[in-house]
């Protein structure tokens, strides 16, 4: 079977979509993937490797300028025409909403993967737009895949799909042979926590500064690092001011940040199913996250402490409560994250998912 598969983001379909992809062409399929590089060569190489054939695209992931959208669209009509697939997987919005579009005039089947539901979804100047555009293109998918429950409800509230149609995953699982914990001993003298994501406003970086200026000003022994690349330039000035905070860039593996710290902090305004969470779960690290759909399923099992999104006072209480822990708790806390998600997000749930639909079209 040819199955071509649309995203936004090379990064994206290597770090949680490769296992996937890799067990298509174990199982003889065609494989054809279309995504920006974003300069990361290396991915696409590693794709190539294993015999996929890789369609550079254009998706402007944040505007919305109709202008470039068409662009986008046009391009997708292109590939489906040149890679003639047999299914179409999508993930994250635009590809979503007009890569399934184009399949559908190819008359191609569509498996959609709602990640999360975006901004576009939270702005009340484009949500009616942005749901009447998810209505055209939902009408004739096959299946759509969904992270979390509220995502799901949202969809079949506001009639996008039919929830006949809809299946709930665990996010986009996590590889627990590549993220396990490795030896880390903590260090009573310095406890580190660390945002893992993009620096833009929605994923709460604004809640977590605040948040580190408050409480090193009463401890002298923790410490705030923050993983990612600037998504608004604003922060940058902001962090270069403050001794408070460690930035330490973007890496193409987080596993070492990860191991270094104590805690990860997610405070995120809305999320799919965290993936930052499920792979620092997975390294065995207590976590704290905003009580939201897509970060409330994976901090249970008493392995951290939720807090009220885009709230500083509830932050710093989740982060006080770390703080005062003992040796033992913390490390039964990181325990409890890796026992979690060997038996509930494990990724060969997701893939398994994924071959059942691909064997019933």
């Amino acid at each position: 079977m040819k199955i071509l598969i649309i995203s936004n983001s090379i990064h994206g379909l290597y770090n949680q979509r490769f296992e996937l992809i890799e067990k298509f062409i174990e199982e003889g399929h065609d494989v054809t993937i279309c995504a920006p590089n974003e300069l990361d060569n290396y991915k696409v190489q590693e794709f190539i490797n294993l015999n996929v054939t890789y369609i550079k695209s254009f998706v402007n992931r944040r505007g919305s300028n109709p202008i470039t959208d068409s662009r986008t669209f046009f391009s997708y009509m292109k590939v489906l025409k040149v890679s003639k697939p047999n299914v179409v997987l999508t993930y994250t919005v635009k590809p979503n909403i007009y890569g399934a579009i184009a399949a559908r005039l190819f008359k191609v089947p569509v498996i959609m993967n709602i990640t999360g539901i975006g901004t576009a979804l939270v702005s009340s100047k484009l949500k009616t737009f942005v749901i009447n555009l998810y209505k055209i293109s939902c009408n004739k998918v096959h299946t759509v895949f969904f992270q979390n429950t509220s995502n799901k409800e949202m969809f079949i509230e506001n009639e996008i799909v039919e929830e006949e149609k809809t299946q709930l995953i665990p996010g986009s699982g996590v590889n627990v042979n590549k993220y396990y914990p490795l030896s880390k001993t903590r260090d009573d003298e310095v406890i580190r926590f660390l945002y893992i994501g993009r620096l833009m406003k929605e994923k709460g970086i604004e809640e977590y500064l605040e948040a580190a200026e408050r409480i090193t000003e009463e401890h002298s022994n923790v410490e705030f690092q923050i993983l990612g690349n600037y998504e608004e330039i604003k922060y940058k000035n902001i962090i270069a001011q403050s001794p408070r905070i460690r930035f330490l860039g973007s890496s193409n593996d987080v596993r070492n940040e990860i191991k270094a710290v104590d805690c990860i902090v997610n405070p995120s305004y809305h999320e799919g199913m965290s993936n930052v969470l499920l792979e620092s779960a997975a390294m065995g690290k207590p976590l704290l996250a905003s009580n939201i759909p897509g970060c409330k399923e994976i901090v249970s099992n008493n392995n951290g402490f939720l807090f009220e999104k885009q709230n500083v006072d509830s932050l710093c209480n989740a982060l006080t409560r770390f703080i005062t822990l003992d040796k033992e708790e913390v490390l039964q806390m990181g325990k409890k994250s890796r026992e979690l998600v060997t038996s509930q997000f494990d990724r060969q749930i997701v893939i398994n998912s994924y071959l059942n639909i691909i064997n019933s079209i």
